[in-house]
């Protein structure tokens, strides 16, 4: 018997439903690569990105710095997110953290989509909304999905 801490999915389990490990209704893989990546790993990336996009944000200006970059940091962000995940399928905190973007059908992010799924990230409900496979809201919309390379 399991207690609150355990989780929904616990309490689904303990009534004898089977949910599968994570990713497994997309054919993927439990395990190393090709798996769903777990959510330290993406908030990781997400915090090497950031970083990097204030150093970005803070050497283009000279002057009052805190409040440029604040304006600046989210669009170099955007800018960053939108160029490497549509051209490579990943940005550089992804790549340092080993994890990779792919589209469901084709393997490959194009443009597009990455631009779909950058600008649903950016309203901030969909990376919090997360289904059973651990795919956020923009990762659903766009048909893309996260996992380890």
């Amino acid at each position: 018997m399991g207690s609150w801490l355990s989780g929904p999915r616990a309490a689904i389990e303990d009534a004898g439903a089977d949910l599968g490990y994570r990713g497994e209704q997309l054919g993927l893989p439990e395990e190393g690569p090709g798996s769903i990546a777990r959510p330290g790993r993406r908030l990781g990336a997400l915090a090497v990105d950031w970083g990097l996009c204030l150093l970005i944000a803070y050497s283009l200006i000279a002057d009052s710095y805190h409040s440029a970059a604040q304006v600046w940091a989210p669009l170099v962000l955007f800018a960053l997110m939108v160029l490497t995940l549509g051209t490579v399928g990943f940005t550089p905190g992804k790549r340092l953290f080993g994890l990779r973007v792919v589209a469901l059908d084709t393997g490959r992010v194009q443009p597009l989509r990455a631009l779909l799924r950058t600008v649903l990230f950016f309203l901030a409900i969909p990376p919090l909304v997360w289904d059973r496979d651990g795919r956020g809201l923009h990762d659903r919309l766009a048909g893309t999905v996260e996992i380890r390379s």
